[in-house]
Parts: structure tokens; C-alpha cells; sequence
């Protein structure tokens, strides 16, 4: 049992960034590096735990309640590795007694040693990147996997004890269609995970997939919509509740960590390319695995954007992340935390709830419904043109 009470010290989460990757998947712009020599792997081991040696002592005041270590592939980098730095986390950081500990993996890096050493150092929640169960896709995006070892994987973790499984699937994939992308869901849903996170494609700057994209024929815009919607519908008719744009999971089994993301908590990142918003203040480490290992190891600086961000400062960030998820916002909480009038907002939203776009509960909080998700981007452009002529007047008072 935890020495320190949950209610005695403010909830912190942890991100550690494992940027080691077998291959580079071609649609993936995450910073991770193919290289897995021995100095590599021990550089950076010795610097990501002396930077959360360092750390720690600034933090007496929080209870660490979430770890996730994402990447890269975790699993890839090895059991001894992960338990390492979780045990580094341990003695320089208060951890809560229930914490969710989580790791992604990659289906052909799971085996049950890595497994049973994980589940035994504390790790409790496995993040599965399946992507989809079509093998010519998964090859043609570069996945280092076919389906069936995913099927495999995800017994093993069974068997290995994990009672919290997420599973990562991406729609809009290259000669994906409508049914293709619902045969996938169906089969995953026979795996019974406990959540699932559904993302659109994206092609990005510099990626493969990007560069060679005429060479496929992929979904639409209206095309993915309607996969989008087809997800929603069906993983709710499976009793999945959506409690995020691209996240769906069973009663209780949110991603406690990533809704540090989406409702302003504090949290600190570790690794290269990690971010933080802790104590006021936001910043980045860099995006160089040598220069991270060589800054930490010299005292220099690995950190860039650091700026500190005031509460009054945040209330744009308020409505871009809370209204990602279905927990939404709440006019007293806004003007509370801003000191802004929420009345112009209410009226927009009044107005999207006439178009079936956002709901309000019956404890006063709006959130967009599954059709609008898909036209968030500017219902949130058009709240925050709203925030800022607000401020506009009260600055003017």
C-alpha cells in the first residue's frame, strides 16, 4: 500500500519515449531511429534514467498515478530495459498503489518472457499497434507484422495476466474500402479488448506513404467519414463508449494517462522528443538521440520551448482538448478557471446542437457529438474566434 494519499499530493503522469524501432513504418512521422547497436541502446538507457534521477526531486509534492511508455516500440527495446527505467521511476518519483503502467508493442516483438518480466516489475496495461487485419495492407504501409501474429500476441498477453488491453487500428489505409475497414473492426472485436483506439490516416510531410501516394488508391475524405461513423456506431452497438474522437473502450477503461492530455493535467516526458506541462511551464526535449545521451551526459541543455503558460492563458487550450473527448466543457468551469464570459460560446453551441453537431448534459456540460467530431476543426476555430473577442473587450474595459 502507497505511504502517500492521493489526496495529499496533486496527480502527475509520466511519458517515457522509447524511440527504437525494428523499421520504420511508412506512414509514421514519430521520432524514433532503426539503429539498435549496443551503445545506442546503453547511451540511452544511462541518460533517460539520469534525467528522471535529476528530475525527480522537483516533483515532492505529486503522486505519480500514470506511466506510459510509447515510442518507437518499447517492446522492441527489451524487458530489461522498460523494468530498469520503471524501477529509476520508483525510487525517484511518489508512485500510487493502483498506477496504470502502460507499454506499446509491436505484435512480432511480444513473447512471453518479455511478458511475465513486465507484468512482474508492475506493468499493467498493454498498448497493441494491429492496425488492421488485412496482410497486403500492413505490408504495403510497412508494418513488421501480419495479422495473425497479432492474434498470437494478444493470447499471450492473455495468458500472461494483462487485464488491460488497448488495441491501435487505423482506417483510410491504402485499397481500404468501407467493408474492408468493418471486416477488420469485427475481427478485432472477436480479440475482446478493453479498448480501442480507431485514427484516421494522415499522410505526413516526408513520410513514404506520403511521397508515393499516387501509387494507391486511397480512401476520400467522405469515404473516411463514413468510416469514422460506421466505428462509432458499431463499437457502441458492442458496448464500447467513445469518451474521445478516436477512442472508444469498456465501462471504467479509458486511457487514464492520454486524459491527462485532453483535460489539462500535469504530466513529464522523458527521451527524446518527450513533452511536458508541469508547475506553469511547457516544453520539449529535443529530437536527437546523440544529442540527448551526449546533453544529460554533460549537464547541457536538452530542453527547447520552454515557456510558461498562465491559467488565464490556457482557456484556448481548455476548448481544443476538452472538446476532443466526450467529458466536453462546462460554462461555470470556464469562467471560474478564465475569467471569461461563456455566454457567446453557449450561443454557438446552442446553435450546433440545432445541427445535431453537440449535446448538453444533464449536468450542464457540452460536448460534440460523432458528427461532430468530424467538423471539430472549425466548430473549434469559429469558439475560439469567439474566446478572443472576448478578450478583446475585456481588455478594452
Amino acid at each position: 500500500m502507497s505511504l502517500f494519499s492521493p489526496t495529499s499530493k496533486k496527480p502527475l503522469g509520466i511519458y517515457i519515449h522509447v524511440p527504437f524501432c525494428r523499421s520504420k513504418c511508412h506512414y509514421c512521422d514519430f521520432y524514433s531511429v532503426t539503429d539498435m547497436d549496443i551503445l545506442s541502446q546503453e547511451g540511452y538507457l544511462d541518460a533517460v534514467c539520469d534525467h528522471i534521477r535529476e528530475t525527480g526531486p522537483l516533483a515532492p509534492d505529486y503522486l505519480v498515478d500514470t506511466v506510459y511508455f510509447g515510442g518507437g516500440t518499447p517492446s522492441y527495446f527489451g524487458a530489461e530495459g522498460l523494468a530498469v527505467i520503471l524501477s529509476t521511476i520508483r525510487r525517484s518519483f511518489h508512485i500510487a498503489s493502483d498506477a496504470e503502467i502502460t507499454f506499446e508493442a509491436n505484435p512480432d516483438s511480444i513473447t512471453p518472457k518479455l511478458l511475465r518480466r513486465l507484468r512482474s516489475e508492475g506493468f499493467n496495461r498493454v498498448s497493441l499497434g494491429v492496425q488492421c487485419d488485412d496482410d497486403e495492407i500492413l505490408q504495403t504501409i510497412g508494418r513488421p507484422h501480419s495479422y495473425d501474429q497479432a492474434v498470437e500476441a494478444v493470447r499471450l498477453i492473455r495468458k500472461a495476466g494483462y487485464k488491460n488491453l488497448s488495441l491501435d487500428l487505423i482506417y483510410g489505409l491504402p485499397e481500404q474500402d468501407l467493408e474492408r475497414w468493418q471486416r477488420t473492426l469485427s475481427n478485432v472485436l472477436e480479440l475482446k479488448p478493453e479498448h480501442i483506439s480507431c485514427y484516421g490516416l494522415k499522410l505526413e510531410e516526408g513520410t513514404p506513404l506520403c511521397d508515393y501516394q499516387q501509387q494507391f488508391r486511397l480512401p476520400d475524405d467522405d469515404m473516411q467519414a463514413d468510416m469514422y461513423l460506421a466505428t462509432v456506431e458499431l463499437l457502441r452497438s458492442r458496448g464500447y463508449r467513445q469518451y474521445e474522437i478516436s477512442n472508444f473502450c469498456k465501462r471504467g477503461r479509458e486511457s487514464r494517462h492520454n486524459m491527462k492530455y485532453w483535460t489539462g493535467g500535469e504530466y513529464l516526458g522523458f527521451g527524446p522528443n518527450a513533452s511536458s506541462d508541469f508547475a506553469g511551464q511547457r516544453f520539449t526535449v529535443i529530437r536527437d538521440l546523440p544529442g540527448y545521451i551526449t546533453g544529460i551526459r554533460s549537464g547541457g541543455q536538452v530542453l527547447q520551448e520552454v515557456q510558461t503558460v498562465p491559467q488565464r492563458e490556457r482557456a484556448g487550450e481548455y476548448l481544443m482538448m476538452h472538446l476532443r473527448t466526450t467529458y466536453g466543457i462546462s460554462g461555470e468551469e470556464y469562467e471560474k478557471k478564465f475569467l471569461l464570459p461563456f455566454a457567446p460560446l453557449e450561443k454557438a453551441l446552442e446553435q450546433c446542437r440545432g445541427r445535431g453537431h453537440a449535446l448538453r448534459g444533464g449536468d450542464g456540460r457540452w460536448h460534440l457529438t460523432a458528427e461532430g467530431f468530424l467538423l471539430s476543426n472549425s466548430i473549434i476555430t469559429d469558439l475560439l474566434l469567439l474566446q478572443e473577442k472576448s478578450r478583446t473587450i475585456d481588455r478594452r474595459k
